[in-house]
């Protein structure tokens, strides 16, 4: 919209920004100053992108404070990331600009929404007085609904912040037994801390694709686990899924799985190449001969 220059950034196995590549690409652009978008929860992956080393990239690249911006796209993480313990704080005691937050994703309100979160400073700058509303507009359009405050004040008080907690941990908590259960079942599988998208190979037959409605991309589908989904639904899912996948190994090899060691990284790959350098090399027993 703005016509501004655009530098794709490569991403880490996890789904993170390479801060590597950032630097390599902010050096080569000091003349300019930068905007960068942040992931707080990739949409494949649910990789959250570390704001403080980014920051640290920058000031190492030569970028002064009043020389760069920081959005955070927490579109799904935003609300569960304050949940869960230990978890990165995603605060504007950093240097960020901005977050953005839905309402229609974890909240769950029946149309699409979103908060924008930023600085005092910059809505001043942005904002106008309008006289015959009696308020004052930032909006691109000049308008927006006024329906989307309502729901999402009422599933924050329906759901309260102890409502909430409980749903947070019960989603990661059914994410990490998917993924286990899957890794059971020699399905290729990977989870990123924090998150409630578990990523594993892509199933061969598009009719099973389709009837779980798994979002696909290249060689993985990902499952991301909500509130509604529960236990009998991951086991009945994980359970289709093998029985699936030996139909399409027919041979009783596995040698014809997906090799995803580029996507989700060696260690969660379970094709024939990957999981043979993982079964550990017999012990060599040494035995004293009597003499």
């Amino acid at each position: 919209m703005c016509r501004i220059q655009c530098i794709k950034v490569k991403s880490l196995v996890s789904g993170e920004i390479d801060c590597n590549d950032l630097k390599a690409l902010l050096l080569a652009n000091k003349h300019n100053p930068a905007i960068i978008n942040l992931n707080i929860g990739t949409t494949m992956k649910g990789g959250i992108d570390d704001i403080d080393v980014v920051i640290k990239t920058l000031e190492e690249s030569g970028f002064s404070r009043d020389r760069f911006y920081i959005h955070c796209d927490a579109a799904l993480f935003g609300i569960m990331l304050p949940f869960l313990k230990s978890g990165p704080k995603i605060t504007f005691k950093k240097l960020i600009g901005s977050i953005t937050i839905s309402g229609h994703k974890f909240l769950g309100c029946p149309i699409p929404c979103g908060v924008l979160i930023t600085r005092l400073n910059y809505m001043n700058a942005l904002s106008r007085d309008i006289g015959y509303i009696a308020s004052r507009d930032v909006t691109i359009t000049g308008s927006r609904s006024g329906h989307a405050p309502i729901f999402l004040w009422y599933n924050l008080q329906k759901k309260g912040l102890m409502g909430i907690k409980n749903e947070v941990e019960n989603c990661i908590r059914n994410a990490r037994y998917l993924k286990d259960k899957l890794g059971d079942g020699g399905i290729g599988a990977m989870l990123n801390e924090f998150s409630n998208t578990v990523v594993f190979e892509k199933p061969h037959d598009d009719e099973f694709v389709s009837r779980w409605s798994l979002a696909c991309n290249g060689n993985i589908a990902h499952v991301v686990v909500m509130q509604h989904v529960t236990i009998q639904m991951l086991d009945s899912f994980v359970e289709e899924f093998i029985k699936s996948r030996s139909m399409w190994f027919k041979d009783g090899t596995i040698n014809k799985a997906l090799c995803i060691a580029h996507e989700v990284g060696a260690l969660n790959c379970t094709c024939s190449f990957h999981k043979a350098k993982d079964i550990p090399t017999p012990a060599l027993q040494l035995v004293k001969q009597n003499v």
